[in-house]
């Protein structure tokens, strides 16, 4: 794969099954070049037969189907170029969509009633005067912000205290209605009439965000996630919230007497049991370092939370909650690598559904019948049938990429100089070699590389480097002791987890060379890039990308300043310092790239200025690359040109300093 292909990088959302069980229906997208844009369709999927998928809508970007209660429509997300997410909904048979919210700044996520004649959906409702309320205001005319809260900016988003997400709800269009005739523009030159959805309902207010909606299966209540605790601004504390619908009380919270919860998701089984997940970030509330992500259920209104799922040894960070069978719930949980398909009871009883090494992306559930979203180290992103035997996969969306040139990791387990296990991949580029290496260092630092198609990887490897991947202490997926080590001790076993990883790599991985070597990594991969450097000199150059460089100015930078460094590198000026890249950056002599985006608000731009500055006054050969109108998912998500032009900067860095058989200068 090279750089040039990114838009065979084809992602499948998550699964809607018809009721009937017959068919699936995804929303399948790509970066497209061409249109400098993410841009998909919807796409229904036979589960029995021999018939094709095929395409089912036609819009710019289509996502995030639902099929209705009874199977007679389909709702999804539409975007238009330069406008945000709408719900539309079409007939499940085909035909032209409705339009069924006109928002103004878009709508996040939505749910069906159990009805059918009613969609409850999520949108931020803005400040008038900010985000065109006001026909001609300028973001920059705009009347100054008054801050007095420390969470007030979120990365790939701006301020949001000023549009706070809320809860919504519309009657269905009807899709075969006689059409409403649109209004002509009043004048030449003004803009398009807006079309004609129904207005909204708001469901909930306050100066809080209301998200992960789900109705009760009786439709009585909706089921949410808020912090609008006293002292929310201070902590991480979030809980579920119950709405009853069609009566004026508040909804009250079902949670936050009972612990001290982070959740993450919330949904009903299909016996009316609610059920959620949740991190225990403990008494101070900020204890958030490697908690796992545990599933909980509530058996009826007011009862005390069962915790059904150990969250030492599993985590459903990246999970959401589907109701499967009359008292279970499918989760996924992250395990070594894999996002594995599991089902469990509320009596707590469970049993995997997917194979460990298999990454599933999202579950539809109609009945018996199981449809996922899964990725592995033969696609980036497929539909597969869930059977007792295995997956039966569906689609084959990754075909032209595997023509590409896809070479499959070598999983690999090295002991450590303190014997401690550290479990990775290499992905060995074709030929004899010697192969020049890249030590690659994933973000997080709570997170973990997978054995499935990874294109920086694949890219890399197409241009001759072999790249070396683990999951040091610190990672995600081999428990919360693992994740933990690192907690305040940033720089210490993590640091010698990534060398030794590296080093037995090399030594049992055939056409590696082991005397030219490469480091590289992003966000938290940035961090220890940067502290590496400063430590050990073997390495030929290095890229420190989007980094976590200066713990101290962090705070009151970052969209997570006001907890993150507290958590992870600790309060004390001293126990900082001995943990910040930027502290010991006069020891680097490794020519060094660091590569930034201008609208990063996870790790702002000002961690990689005064990185660079202080590389350039201490000699060390470096330069800043920075992409503007980007933000920390530059990536994962940014402009596709933008992310193609990131890998040609990579590799014509890497020319210069480390030269490979098919990349030179």
């Amino acid at each position: 794969m090279r750089a040039a292909d990114l838009g065979l990088l084809t992602s499948v959302s998550k699964p809607t099954v018809h009721p009937g069980g017959g068919r699936a229906v995804v929303g399948v997208t790509h970066p497209s070049l061409e249109a400098d844009a993410t841009v998909g369709q919807l796409w229904t999927v036979p589960l029995t037969g021999h018939a094709a998928p095929k395409r089912f809508t036609r819009g710019f970007r289509d996502g995030a189907p639902q099929f209705s209660p009874d199977g007679r429509l389909i709702a999804f997300l539409r975007v238009v170029p330069k406008s945000p997410p709408q719900v539309y909904v079409v007939d499940a048979a085909g035909g032209e969509p409705v339009q069924a919210t006109d928002r103004t700044l878009g709508v996040s996520e939505f749910a069906w009633a159990p009805d059918g004649r009613t969609l409850a959906f999520v949108s931020r409702e803005p400040e008038q005067g900010r985000y065109g309320t006001v026909d001609g205001l300028e973001p920059d005319a705009e009347a100054p912000r008054r801050i007095r809260t420390l969470k007030y900016q979120s990365n790939g988003l701006g301020f949001i205290t000023d549009r706070p997400a809320h809860v919504f709800s519309i009657p269905v269009p009807d899709v075969w209605g006689e059409p409403i005739a649109q209004p002509a523009p009043t004048a030449e030159g003004t803009a398009p009439a807006r079309p004609a959805v129904s207005e909204p309902v708001q469901l909930t207010s306050g100066e809080w965000d209301d998200h992960g909606i789900a109705f009760s299966p009786d439709g009585s209540t909706l089921a949410f996630l808020s912090s609008r605790h006293e002292g929310r601004d201070d902590d991480l504390r979030e809980n579920v919230f119950l709405l009853v619908l069609g009566s004026d009380a508040e909804p009250q919270d079902a949670t936050g007497s009972f612990g001290d919860f982070s959740t993450v998701a919330v949904g009903y089984g299909l016996n009316g049991v609610l059920y959620f997940t949740a991190q225990d970030v403990g008494p101070s509330g900020t204890d958030f370092v490697a908690r796992n992500t545990a599933l909980y259920a509530i058996d009826t209104p007011n009862a005390e939370p069962r915790r059904l799922t150990d969250p030492e040894t599993v985590d459903l960070t990246d999970s959401d909650i589907v109701a499967y069978e009359d008292d279970s719930v499918l989760v996924r949980d992250t395990s070594r690598g894999g996002l594995v398909l599991t089902v469990v009871s509320a009596s707590g009883a469970s049993r995997r559904l997917t194979a460990p090494k298999t990454i599933v992306n999202g579950v539809g559930v109609a009945g018996t019948t199981v449809v996922a979203s899964v990725a592995d180290e033969t696609t980036f992103g497929d539909v597969a049938l869930v059977e007792v035997g295995g997956l039966r996969r569906l689609t084959d969306f990754s075909r032209e990429l595997r023509g590409s040139g896809i070479v499959t990791p070598r999983e690999l387990t090295v002991s450590g100089r303190d014997g401690y296990p550290v479990h990775g991949w290499v992905v060995v580029p074709e030929g004899e070699g010697p192969h020049p290496v890249l030590l690659s260092i994933h973000g997080g630092p709570f997170a973990s590389y997978t054995g499935s198609i990874f294109d920086e990887a694949q890219v890399y490897a197409d241009a001759g480097y072999a790249v070396v991947m683990s999951n040091p202490r610190g990672s995600a997926g081999y428990g919360q002791e693992h994740g933990r080590a690192i907690r305040q001790a940033m720089g210490t076993v993590d640091f010698t987890d990534v060398l030794d990883f590296l080093d037995g790599a090399i030594a049992e991985t055939p056409g590696l060379d082991g005397s030219r070597v490469g480091i590289m990594g992003g966000s938290y991969g940035g961090y220890l890039t940067a502290w590496t450097i400063a430590h050990d000199h073997r390495f030929a150059g290095a890229i420190v990308e989007r980094g976590y460089l200066d713990p101290e100015a962090f705070v009151g930078t970052s969209d997570i300043g006001s907890f993150f460094s507290d958590e992870y590198t600790g309060t004390d000026p001293e126990l900082i310092r001995s943990q910040s890249p930027q502290a010991v950056v006069g020891e680097v002599t490794t020519p060094t790239l660091v590569l930034h985006s201008a609208n990063d608000l996870r790790c702002p731009l000002g961690q990689a200025e005064r990185y660079y500055a202080a590389l350039r006054r201490g000699g060390v050969d470096a330069e800043l690359l920075i992409f503007p109108g980007e933000d920390h998912e530059l990536s994962r998500g940014g402009r596709p040109r933008h992310r193609q032009q990131r890998f040609d900067a990579i590799l014509d860095w890497w020319a210069r300093y480390l030269p490979s058989s098919r990349n030179d200068v």
